[in-house]
């Protein structure tokens, strides 16, 4: 279908734009902005005065829930609440049940989505077998069943030397490497972070030095290897630092923080609310207040959801033995325009982080609206404000700490490959 998208505010950083343009698809690519190719009239027009159109939303950390457990989420469930908030691609880790350490999961999990039609969904291939730490799986075979980067998910590979050769497997087939840095050791059974208010609430603690001391470690095994590593949900001041002076040193890592991480601190566990159970756990004011300066000068380029839909049930046991996680696509969008309100981002910014910023880390194109691009795009209302109720979420998962938050802007329509797959009644 040809489309127009009329007289809307384009803003794609990728291309450094920023201008009131008309945009027009055809066969799933951006064919014009501004002024319409000659010959080309659109079967739509949408009206998008008043609105922002930037490329579609990456998240680079998104649990689908399937296969294995969906009395958590569905394929279907989440990449239906990822159009509805403007998210175009994601990346699902390799902990499903059964583990991505096959091609015939990772085809099964791509062919789902594909069938759904609802969102890109990006398999992340394992990095060891079933997650263990043990063996290293079969990389080459799940880049070629479509998965373009690699990692263990938030289990630890405790043996340094697995690690380094995981590394060095993945270096010559020119994949990107996810880490999730935690010191399983120092971390052990902690569940929130290390300080008066663990002791206080009698909870185990998981340190700060858990994340820095794995993040140095990982840091010096790229640099050994030279690998293209990519830090996800870092959680420490400390940690974006180290992370800040290794690519002045011209090292080829990235770094992500989580949504939540920017607005929460460890004080929001006051209550034992498990809505706040996350790993790594909420920490300080002054990490919260170090992260977000990490995003402002791009030492982090990318903030991400990690969507985490939980039933009922993980979430009503004693602190300490509920599942950690929040439910987040649908707030990653609104969050991150809240960052621009408290002056931590420029809009361009804002948006550079969850686009142009996550399509470098993943070598795609996607990410940006010039002349060619795959049209994915999405369209929001910076000035629509709402209330998150369980009802107003189409993920499966309710399980959130916003719960009652009023937040601004939302995706009003949505499209994939110039398809549209989310448009607001």
């Amino acid at each position: 279908m040809k489309i127009t998208i009329h007289g809307g505010r384009l803003i794609d950083p990728a291309n450094n734009i920023d201008d009131t343009l008309d945009l027009h698809i055809a066969e799933g690519r951006i064919v014009a902005l501004g002024v319409a190719p000659e010959g080309f009239v659109a079967e739509q027009t949408i009206n998008a005065s008043g609105q922002i159109v930037c490329p579609g939303l990456i998240d680079l950390q998104a649990r689908l829930r399937e296969p294995g457990q969906k009395q958590k989420g569905t394929i279907a469930s989440e990449s239906r609440a990822a159009a509805s908030a403007g998210v175009t691609t994601l990346c699902c880790p390799p902990d499903t049940r059964p583990v991505i350490d096959t091609p015939a999961v990772a085809e099964q999990i791509r062919h789902r989505a594909e069938a759904i039609g609802m969102a890109r969904v990006l398999p992340v291939g394992a990095l060891t077998q079933n997650l263990e730490g043990q063996q290293l799986a079969s990389m080459q075979a799940l880049q070629s069943a479509g998965c373009i980067v690699m990692g263990n998910a938030r289990h630890p590979i405790a043996n340094t030397l697995v690690q380094r050769r995981a590394l060095e497997y993945a270096a010559t087939l020119g994949l990107t490497v996810f880490l999730n840095s935690e010191d399983p050791w120092l971390a052990s059974d902690g569940c929130i972070h290390e300080g008066a208010l663990s002791t206080r609430l009698g909870l185990a603690g998981i340190p700060e030095c858990a994340e820095v001391i794995a993040v140095g470690r990982d840091l010096m095994l790229v640099e050994q290897t030279g690998v293209r590593a990519h830090f996800g949900q870092l959680s420490t001041a400390r940690a974006v630092e180290m992370i800040a002076e290794a690519r002045s040193r011209g090292l080829a890592v990235t770094a992500d923080v989580s949504a939540h991480q920017l607005f929460l601190t460890e004080m929001d566990v006051a209550e034992f609310d498990s809505s706040c159970h996350v790993r790594p756990p909420l920490r300080s004011q002054r990490d919260r207040d170090g992260l977000r300066a990490a995003v402002a000068d791009g030492a982090v380029s990318a903030i991400c959801s990690d969507h985490q839909p939980h039933d009922r049930d993980a979430k009503l046991a004693p602190f300490a033995a509920t599942e950690p996680g929040i439910s987040a696509l649908e707030t990653l969008l609104p969050l991150t325009l809240r960052l621009v309100e408290e002056r931590v981002l420029d809009l361009s910014s804002a948006i550079a982080r969850l686009t142009s910023g996550p399509a470098a880390i993943l070598g795609l194109e996607v990410g940006q609206l010039g002349i060619g691009a795959i049209a994915d795009i999405c369209i929001f209302d910076p000035k629509h404000h709402w209330r998150v109720e369980e009802q107003s979420l189409l993920s499966h998962g309710k399980n959130t700490p916003f719960l009652g938050w009023e937040l601004s802007g939302r995706a009003t329509t949505t499209l994939l490959a110039g398809r549209i797959v989310h448009q607001a009644k």
